[in-house]
Formats: C-alpha cells, sequence, structure tokens
C-alpha cells in the first residue's frame, strides 16, 4: 500500500478539479488529484474513438500533465477517511492513502432520472449516458431516437447522436415554450451561447411535453408523450434518451460534515464549505455548465493555497457564469406534474427490484430501506435516493464507509494503526 503526501487534495478532475489544481500548483503547491475515471477531463471532457476532444480540454489536460507539482491518480476510487486528513484509495490493483493539509471536492454531478412505465427497458438510457456510450464508440446508424427530459444537455445529446449517424425523431422538452422563448431573448449576455444554440438548434423540438411511456417486449420499440395541449401521440423508436437535469455528487461533502443547501454543496465567496480547510468547486456545488466550474476551480485552487488576491481576479468571470446558471435553473424548473408519470408498478430501485407503489407509504428513506431494502443494491442509492428524493421529498440518506465497492484486502487496511493515525 503506497502513502501519498500533498500539501492539497483534489477529489475530482473535471473542469474544476483540473482548474484548480493548475491554480493551486502556479503558488507552489504540491497538489495531488484522485479521480474514478480511466483519464482525467469529468464527464463533459470525456474522450473516445468518436469524439474530439476540445482544444480547450486538451490544453487543461496537458498542462496538467506537464506540471511537475501535480500527482494524477485516474481509475482511483475513494473507499474511506480513515482520519481527519487521510483519505483511503483504491486502483485497479492496488490502494494507497494520501494525506493532505487541505482538500477540494470537484465531484460533479449526475443525471436525475424519473420512473415512468417502460423506463427500463433496453434501448431507454439517460441523456447523458447515451452521450457518454457514443463517445466510447457506439454507432447509431439507421437508428430512430427520441431525446426526452430537460435541459440545454438535450441539443448537445441530439448533435452526437445525428453525428453517430442516428436519426433524431424528436427532442421532448418539459419546460414550457414561455420559459424557453424568454431565456432564448437574455443570451444576447453571453454570446458564446448564443452561437452554440443557433449550431445546435434542431427541427424537431417539442416543449411543454414529456414521455408517458416506453413500449415493448424485450426492447424498446416506440415512446407515448404528451404534449402542452394534452394531446398522447406515439413514435416509433429504437432508443429513448432521457434526462432531467442533473443531481449535484453530495456524499463525499455530507460524510466530511459539509453543510448542504439547495442540494449542493455550500461554498462561501472563496468557494470554503461550512468544514475547516475544505473547498468545493464546480457541479458539486450547483448546476452551471464547465465556464463557471473553471472559473470557481481556479478560484477554490488559489484560496486553498492562499493567494486570495489571484482568487478575487476570478471573481468577475464566476458571477458572470453564475448569472448564466441562474437564468438556466429558472428555464428549465422541473414541473410538478412529473411526479404522476410514475405508476405503482414502475421500478424505483432497480438493483432490488423496488416499485413505487411499494415505498409509497413509507415516510422516509431510512424506513423504504428497512422494510423494503430500497438503496441496498449495487449502487448503494446512488440513482434512486435522488429520485426519492424528488418524487417524496425524503431527505438524502448519510454516506456510510466503504464509500465505494472495495476489496477486502483493500478494508483491513482500515485496521491498520498507521493507516487510522
Amino acid at each position: 500500500m503506497q502513502t501519498l503526501r500533498c500539501d492539497i487534495l483534489i477529489l475530482g478532475s473535471g473542469p474544476a478539479g483540473l482548474a484548480a489544481a493548475l491554480a493551486a500548483a502556479s503558488c507552489g503547491k504540491q497538489v495531488v488529484i484522485l479521480d474514478d475515471n480511466p483519464r482525467p477531463g469529468g464527464q463533459i471532457w470525456r474522450e473516445g474513438p468518436q469524439v474530439q476532444l476540445p482544444a480547450l480540454a486538451r490544453r487543461y489536460r496537458e498542462a496538467v500533465a506537464a506540471e511537475k507539482n501535480i500527482t494524477s491518480l485516474n481509475g482511483a476510487r475513494l473507499i474511506a477517511r480513515p482520519s481527519a486528513h487521510r483519505v483511503l484509495f483504491e486502483t485497479a490493483d492496488d490502494s494507497g492513502v494520501v494525506e493532505w493539509q487541505k482538500l477540494i471536492l470537484c465531484c460533479g454531478a449526475r443525471e436525475l432520472s424519473l420512473p415512468f412505465p417502460g423506463w427500463t427497458l433496453p434501448g431507454v438510457t439517460g441523456a447523458g449516458g447515451l452521450q457518454a456510450q457514443i463517445k466510447h464508440g457506439l454507432t447509431l446508424r439507421g437508428q430512430k431516437v427520441v431525446i426526452a427530459g430537460s435541459g440545454p444537455l438535450l441539443l448537445a445529446v441530439a448533435a452526437t447522436v445525428k453525428k453517430s449517424g442516428g436519426e433524431v425523431r424528436q427532442i421532448v422538452e418539459q419546460a414550457p415554450l414561455s420559459a424557453l422563448l424568454r431565456f432564448g431573448s437574455s443570451l444576447w449576455r453571453w454570446p458564446e451561447k448564443l452561437r452554440q444554440l443557433a449550431t445546435l438548434a434542431p427541427r424537431r423540438y417539442l416543449s411543454g411535453s414529456q414521455v408517458i411511456r416506453a413500449h415493448g417486449e424485450t426492447q424498446l420499440e416506440a415512446i407515448t408523450l404528451r404534449d402542452a395541449r394534452g394531446v398522447e401521440r406515439t413514435i416509433a423508436c429504437q432508443r429513448l434518451a432521457i434526462g432531467y437535469g442533473l443531481v449535484p455528487n453530495i456524499e463525499t461533502a455530507l460524510h466530511f460534515g459539509c453543510t448542504i443547501a439547495d442540494e449542493a454543496i455550500a461554498v462561501n465567496r472563496w468557494q470554503q464549505t461550512s468544514v475547516a480547510n475544505i473547498y468545493a468547486a464546480g457541479e458539486c456545488t450547483g448546476f452551471g455548465g464547465s465556464e463557471l466550474a473553471l472559473a470557481e476551480g481556479e478560484i477554490a485552487g488559489f484560496a486553498a493555497a492562499d493567494a486570495e488576491a489571484c482568487a478575487q481576479a476570478h471573481f468577475a468571470r464566476r458571477e458572470r457564469w453564475q448569472t448564466f446558471a441562474q437564468a438556466v435553473n429558472r428555464t428549465f424548473t422541473l414541473a410538478e406534474s412529473l411526479k404522476n408519470a410514475s405508476t405503482p408498478d414502475s421500478l424505483l430501485c432497480r438493483c432490488e427490484d423496488v416499485r413505487c407503489g411499494e415505498v409509497a407509504d413509507a415516510d422516509s428513506w431510512h424506513q423504504a430501506k428497512l422494510t423494503r431494502r430500497c438503496g441496498m443494491g449495487a449502487c448503494q442509492g446512488k440513482t434512486c435516493a435522488a429520485t426519492a428524493r424528488w418524487l417524496y421529498g425524503w431527505p438524502l440518506p448519510q454516506p456510510r464507509e466503504p464509500l465505494s465497492p472495495a476489496r477486502t484486502e483493500t478494508l483491513i487496511a482500515l485496521a491498520d494503526p498507521r493507516t487510522m493515525r
């Protein structure tokens, strides 16, 4: 088992994590980046045989790789926090401990999935999930695809599907047309986003609508949607990519005792959490896109390195993209009517086959877990807990160690006094 020591440990190597690492390293700090993906870049800067990284992503990757003050541990999962300033991690063939003075959480976010009849059929995936599969080599040549849910990601997924040879039959956005028009009229404040919209804008875009059923026996064959007028229609397709925005990954912050506000990690102007020496940046502090994540990452990196003047230089850029994020969040607020799409027979916890009707009378996540094993499967509630939170208003469960699946030999290290000190 290896032991690493650093001034600043960064959990996550997406845009926020890379920016934070470069900022801290430029101040002479020794930085370690821990990330469970095989390569840096996070979900948004994911590479594969069918995608070329943006020039900006390549520059950040190359800069981090060339920086002698940065050690990157990719393919490494966070397992536990054996003591106040130590974390235990595991890779495919090893494990180790990182001892840190300050910590920056850049844990990103994941898609929110909402249940409806047929949502577990093969061919139904998350919107971002399908995009990731395409980037890793999946081809959709000749396949009919419906993209549904909410948020700007739907347009990006549509563009990726088209590049892969798929036919986008329909984009189904739950936000009403009035909200979308207000949002579009405000984009002059962010010209780069206006240009993106002009590039991505599709013809088959339906607002104020939602997918209410997926049809098929062993494979997705069609979906039924309900439009803003309440009219239902069925569209034949081989794939449905559906996602209702992003959920910040706050489990590590909860475990470390950080305050959570509005479902995200609460931070001050220096990106510092409620816990001394722990900072946070990027989507785990709330949705904002890569531009905001980069600004927050630089501020967190400089602040953790005690270079407050350098951090302040990025405040205006952060504020600009925070304003954009607020506009996005207002526009794509989820309608309460989406809760009606699930039926008593709809699966809530896919790992343990727990249906919505089985937990409808539960008053908390804890009760649903004790009586129906909800969240006790392979993902340990990482998917269904956020769904249940939105459907039923249950507080998120408190994470428990191990924070990720781990080998027995790695867990044994927790009993070693040298690890625990």
